[in-house]
């Protein structure tokens, strides 16, 4: 008898069930189903997500993950194989190519990161930005009289906002006064017609009623308006010429990301800006991001589109035809937005000495403070912000700005507060008050560097004016409240500088006009003009005394040194005197010749006083 055989190998062995291929019932059918799902999938992420048709960007890589995601979804569903497990081998032969396009899609994504990293490319990333150093004094405009704060913004973007929304109201003319909100992300700060403004598109206030007034309503108009906000004035006003058909809180169509994307399908589009040129027409700034270190790292504009606001109708500018001053479109404020200004000049700060040096070390390494704002540098708008060490963010080591039409940077090396420690002085200054101070603006006050800073209550409505000195930052000049007009803020900061350093040389005029105040001899006759004294202020002016009284029945200031008219300090409200001017002065400001207490009827070469007692002088600390 033969003895029995074992066959003790795997050839015997049966396949489990997972592993034989079992199509499900219409296999053929259910492939064409899933594709066609998988398409639809596809349109309608494209229709929602917009993502450029890029390697450079991670939108793309994202977009294609959910679409192949989608078949293999889809092939799971339509075969059953929740149900019964033995179609799963079969689904998994289905999903072989989606999973491989995914895997090299992956792969190019992760080594695109790598190549891109700073650990590879730090000196790349440290030369998307070039500063110069530069002078204070050639970068930013001297303030050396009060007409020169006509092109500072005396207000932040929060006080600006609360001044916008105030005037929505003005749409009641219209019956439409509930059905538009401000639309403040897309807010930008720019100069226009040489003064500081923010513009701010609108919105409508839900949903509902954008498709009551777009879709159940007649023909779509658009929007109609905007809203600008003069931050040196504090003056509002609701546009209402424009009809805006196209932003970035419309729908369908009308969405402005999807209204280009479609012309520029390849494009990455980064920050959109809301501008309006110098007839007040409005557009929509788009920036074209390039990368330019390996596959996916260092952001930079390449170009902006330009969009009409009302029309849609786009036109594609490069960032070296922007930044021509000749261009028809240097009125653009803003093709590079601040927070990407603000990382490349991290870069610069962090990898300019290598990428073990940001890590180890740290020797020389920089970085922006926190927060910046914007001044106007000639017909421009330049972000700005204080540069601290990372090892301490105590004090500042200078300041950066940069030009956001033509990314021209320059630094300014100096030591001081930060713009935080600025703010938080001058809040400890109106404690009991509970005033806040907004993020400070950067002023060069006849050579020094100066924070300057409005003071605002709760309700973002400014209250007064602070200014703080960078470099003896214990100087912290605030007006009281009665005197809380700008021209006393710099007078006081004057008088704490001077008083901390009498070396320090600070000559500014009070006259609106721009002039400082003269006392040359008239060229044509004499008049005389007796009133009530209203109102007396006084200033210092290349170390003279000037006193600016107001009468009752003038309307004007007549100023005259104490020097000239050294009687003139016993004058109090209430008191009535005659002033002596040239019969040919104008403005508001008008230099008197003489000051005499009582009624002449003719004037007189000299001041003539019989003070019968000396009252106590109270000072003030303001002009006109």
């Amino acid at each position: 008898m033969d003895p029995i055989k074992v066959d003790f190998s795997d050839s015997g062995k049966k396949k489990s069930v997972k592993d034989v291929l079992i199509p499900p019932e219409k296999a053929g059918l259910k492939i064409i189903i899933n594709i066609v799902i998988t398409l639809i999938v596809a349109v309608v992420a494209y229709y929602f997500m917009l993502p450029p048709m890029n390697l450079q960007s991670y939108d793309f890589y994202i977009y294609w993950a959910i679409v192949l995601a989608s078949y293999v979804g889809s092939a799971f569903v339509t075969s059953g194989a929740f149900i019964k497990p033995e179609y799963v081998p079969y689904v998994k032969r289905q999903a072989t190519v989606p999973v491989i396009l995914a895997v090299v899609l992956g792969l190019i994504v992760g080594v695109g990161y790598i190549i891109s990293s700073p650990f590879f490319r730090a000196k790349d990333y440290s030369e998307i930005l070039t500063i110069e150093n530069a002078e204070f004094d050639n970068t930013i405009s001297v303030i050396d009289s009060i007409s020169d704060f006509d092109k500072v913004p005396l207000i932040d973007k929060d006080a600006a906002r609360a001044l916008a929304d105030k005037t929505i109201g003005d749409f009641s003319a219209l019956g439409l006064e509930s059905q538009f909100e401000i639309l403040e992300a897309d807010s930008t700060q720019i100069n226009y017609k040489g003064s500081p403004y923010r513009v701010y598109p609108l919105q409508y206030g839900d949903i509902f009623k954008w498709f009551t007034n777009s879709v159940m309503g007649d023909e779509y108009e658009g929007i109609p308006g905007y809203v600008r906000v003069n931050l040196n004035t504090q003056e509002a006003q609701l546009i209402t010429e424009f009809d805006i058909k196209y932003s970035t809180a419309e729908h369908f169509g009308e969405l402005l990301v999807r209204h280009l994307r479609f012309k520029y399908p390849t494009y990455i589009f980064g920050d959109t800006s809301f501008e309006i040129d110098d007839n007040g027409k409005p557009f929509w700034v788009v920036e074209h991001i390039k990368k330019t270190v390996g596959l996916v790292g260092g952001d930079d504009v390449a170009g902006v589109i330009l969009v009409d606001a009302e029309t849609g109708e786009d036109t594609y500018y490069t960032a070296d035809e922007i930044g021509a001053d000749s261009s028809e479109i240097a009125w653009i404020d803003q093709a590079f937005d601040a927070d990407l200004l603000v990382q490349q000049y991290n870069y610069l700060g962090k990898y300019a000495g290598g990428f073990w040096n940001s890590i180890i070390g740290q020797s020389g390494v920089k970085q922006a403070s926190q927060g910046y704002s914007f001044i106007a540098v000639g017909d421009d708008v330049y972000l700005y912000t204080g540069v601290t060490s990372v090892t301490s963010d105590d004090s500042i080591l200078g300041f950066f700005f940069i030009n956001q039409r033509t990314k021209e940077g320059f630094f300014y090396n100096t030591t001081g507060a930060t713009e935080a420690a600025a703010q938080l002085s001058a809040q400890g200054k109106v404690s009991d008050k509970g005033w806040k101070a907004a993020f400070p603006i950067l002023l060069n006050i006849d050579g020094e560097a100066t924070y300057f800073m409005a003071l605002k209550d709760n309700a973002n409505i400014v209250k007064s004016y602070a200014m703080v000195n960078v470099q003896q930052y214990n100087v912290v000049a605030i007006p009281t409240e009665e005197n809380a007009d700008l021209a006393s803020a710099v007078s006081e900061y004057i008088k704490g500088l001077k008083a901390l350093s009498p070396s320090v040389i600070i000559d500014i005029s009070f006259d609106v006009s721009g002039n400082k105040p003269s006392t040359d001899s008239p060229s044509t006759g004499l008049a005389a003009i007796t009133g009530t004294v209203t109102d007396i202020r006084t200033t210092v002016v290349s170390g003279n005394t000037y006193f600016y009284i107001e009468l009752d029945n003038s309307g004007v200031y007549y100023y005259v040194a104490a020097d000239v008219a050294d009687m003139v300090v016993l004058f109090n409200v209430g008191d009535t005197i005659t002033v002596t001017i040239d019969e040919a002065s104008e403005g508001q400001l008008v230099e008197a010749l003489q000051m005499i207490l009582g009624t002449i009827t003719e004037p007189q070469p000299e001041i003539e006083l019989e003070a019968e007692e000396t009252p106590a002088v109270e000072e003030e600390t303001t002009a006109a």
